[in-house]
C-alpha cells in the first residue's frame, strides 16, 4: 500500500484547538519494522528516538525518565500495544516517538500479550493538560483494532504517517 507524507491532527489544550502531529511525531522519530529483544532495549531504543539531535535532552535522561515511569506500573495498555511516557524538566514542549517492532517483546502489559506497537511521549515537567490529552489520544488510536492493523501492515515511517492521518481525518468528520 503506498503512503505518502501527511499532517495528523491532535486535541491539545482546549477541545476546539488542534495541533498537528507531526510537530511532536517527527520523521526521524519513527522506526518501523524495528528489532529490539526486550522491554530494557526498547526503551534505550526509544530514548534514542526522542533524544534525536537534539542538545536539549540527553538519551541516558530520557531513559531515566521511561524507566522510572515503568517502574511505577507498565504502560504496557494490552493488545501488543503501550505508551511509555514521562516528564522531564528540560523540556519546553512534548516530545513524541513511534516504534513498529517486527518481533514483540514482553512489556509485563496487563493481558500478558508482548508488545509490537510503542508510542512513547515526552513531556515538560509542568504540562499536566497537555500530557493527559495526549495520552488520551495515542489510547483512543490503539483502541482502534483498524489503524492498530493498518501500522502494522506499515513498511515505512512514511507509511505510518499516512495511517495516523488517515484515522485522524475520519475522526474529526466523525
Amino acid at each position: 500500500m503506498p503512503c505518502s507524507h501527511a499532517a495528523v491532527l491532535l486535541f491539545i489544550t482546549e477541545p476546539r484547538t488542534l495541533m498537528n502531529i507531526t510537530d511532536l511525531l517527527e520523521p526521524e522519530r519513527i522506526s518501523c519494522c524495528a528489532e529490539a529483544g526486550s522491554k530494557k532495549r526498547l526503551l534505550e531504543n526509544l530514548a534514542a528516538l526522542l533524544a534525536g539531535n537534539t542538545s536539549q535532552i540527553t538519551q541516558n535522561d530520557i531513559f531515566d525518565a521511561l524507566i522510572n515511569r515503568e517502574k511505577l506500573g507498565s504502560t504496557g495498555l494490552g493488545k501488543g500495544v503501550a505508551i511509555p511516557h514521562g516528564r522531564m524538566a528540560s523540556l519546553t514542549a512534548p516530545v513524541c516517538a513511534f516504534t513498529k517492532l517486527d518481533d514483540p517483546v514482553e512489556f509485563d502489559a496487563s493481558d500478558g500479550q508482548a508488545v509490537d506497537l510503542v508510542f512513547a511521549l515526552l513531556v515538560p515537567e509542568d504540562s499536566t493538560e497537555e500530557h493527559l490529552q495526549v495520552l488520551s489520544t495515542i489510547a483512543e488510536i490503539f483502541s482502534n483494532p483498524v489503524i492498530c492493523a493498518a501500522l502494522r501492515d506499515c513498511e515505512s515511517g512514511q507509511c505510518i504517517l499516512e495511517q495516523l492521518y488517515q484515522w485522524e481525518s475520519q475522526r474529526i468528520s466523525a
